[in-house]
């Protein structure tokens, strides 16, 4: 049986052997160190190498992470936006059908080219109907937009305050669309007041002119030489 004074004596010599080989290394040239130092520091680097990476790898994971947080974020605020469209959608389907609709009493207000006509002399028929006197009826040039057109006709009437005010109502329920612009009020001759203001009358364009204001925003490209 092993005497237990004797097992004291070798571990302290072991210790002191182990202790004796990190005593004098040379810091310059590490590959002339015992085995237990040189192993010791092989061992270290190592460790420290395997955190480093850990520590990078587990940023990268991280970075990840919160992008696929944010993303996931971004696709729930996506879904219920559209589920709320989905959800809204024959809603939205009625309320197109009412704007088109809408639209389509519109249109029918505005006369055809063929119509103007018969428009300025409905206009004119209402300033006589209220015993205006004209002193200008003068429409001016017609100005040709995307889907409708647009003439202002330059007025000058007398008459009294009542029947300048009844004129300019009949003209707001006349069966097509007038605007009164420009309104400008001052004495008249014989007691009169003189209205000078702008009627703008409006009209949609015919298919002609709808294909030529297309081919006017959409230019054909010249061919090459």
């Amino acid at each position: 049986m092993a005497n237990p004074l004797s097992m004291r004596i070798d571990f302290a010599t072991l210790q002191e052997r182990v202790a004796g080989q990190f005593r004098g290394l040379n810091q310059n040239d590490p590959g002339t160190w015992p085995p237990i130092p040189r192993f010791t520091v092989y061992a270290v680097i190592l460790v420290l190498a395997l955190a480093a990476g850990w520590y990078f790898w587990l940023s990268g994971v991280k970075q990840q992470l919160d992008s696929s947080r944010q993303q996931e974020v971004q696709l729930r605020s996506t879904y219920k936006a559209k589920l709320a469209q989905a959800v809204s959608l024959d809603l939205l389907k009625a309320q197109k059908a009412q704007v088109q609709q809408y639209v389509l009493v519109l249109e029918k207000q505005l006369p055809g080219k063929a119509e103007m006509d018969a428009l300025l002399s409905d206009i004119n028929q209402a300033g006589i109907g209220r015993g205006l006197q004209f002193d200008l009826f003068r429409p001016g040039q017609v100005d040709v937009r995307n889907y409708y057109a647009d003439l202002p006709i330059a007025i000058e009437v007398q008459g009294s305050y009542n029947d300048l005010a009844a004129f300019t109502s009949d003209i707001a329920k006349l069966s097509r669309i007038v605007t009164i612009n420009n309104v400008s009020i001052s004495n008249g001759t014989q007691g009169r007041l003189r209205m000078d203001a702008t009627a703008m009358t409006y009209r949609y364009l015919d298919a002609d002119e709808i294909a030529a204001q297309q081919g006017r925003a959409n230019p054909k490209p010249r061919g090459r030489k």
